[in-house]
């Protein structure tokens, strides 16, 4: 399998999304993250794998400061029961490490969930592996996995 920067841009490519990987610096917070990205905090978007009831996945997508309105989300996905798997289950769903999933590349093609901050912006994202966020235009990322946009966050 190819690595995790390879899929990610393979995936991208596939889909007709320009994506543009950089290398950078381990972080202490979301604000020094953006700071490096050159980005507010809230154009850092985290990758959540997400586990339903029925043993299925989603993915989560949320701008730095805010978190998971599990409330929010339970009624978009229409079930009663949400919750974030442990590192190895979120490993075998997706093929990759916290800290660097993005639906790019995912080795199960997920549902994905933005939250409405996503679009209309530049964002930064996991890229695949560590030490590298992957900058897409949120626009082209909903319209590439056909996403379902809600508000399904709350600040942090």
């Amino acid at each position: 399998m190819a690595q995790g920067r390879e899929r990610v841009l393979e995936d991208a490519a596939a889909r007709g999304v320009v994506v543009r990987i950089v290398e950078r610096p381990k972080a202490n917070s979301l604000h020094e993250a953006a700071t490096l990205l050159g980005l507010e905090p809230s154009g850092i978007v985290k990758t959540l794998v997400v586990k339903r009831h029925d043993g299925d996945f989603l993915f989560a997508l949320v701008p730095g400061g805010r978190k998971i309105s599990w409330a929010k989300l339970r009624t978009l996905v229409g079930v009663n029961k949400l919750s974030l798997p442990d590192a190895s289950l979120a490993l075998d769903a997706t093929g990759y490490e916290r800290g660097t999933i993005t639906p790019f590349g995912s080795t199960t093609a997920w549902p994905v969930f933005a939250d409405s901050e996503v679009a209309g912006r530049m964002v930064a994202m996991g890229a695949g592996e560590h030490g590298y966020s992957a900058f897409v235009d949120g626009d082209a990322l909903i319209a590439a996995f056909g996403a379902t946009v809600a508000d399904i966050t709350d600040p942090e």
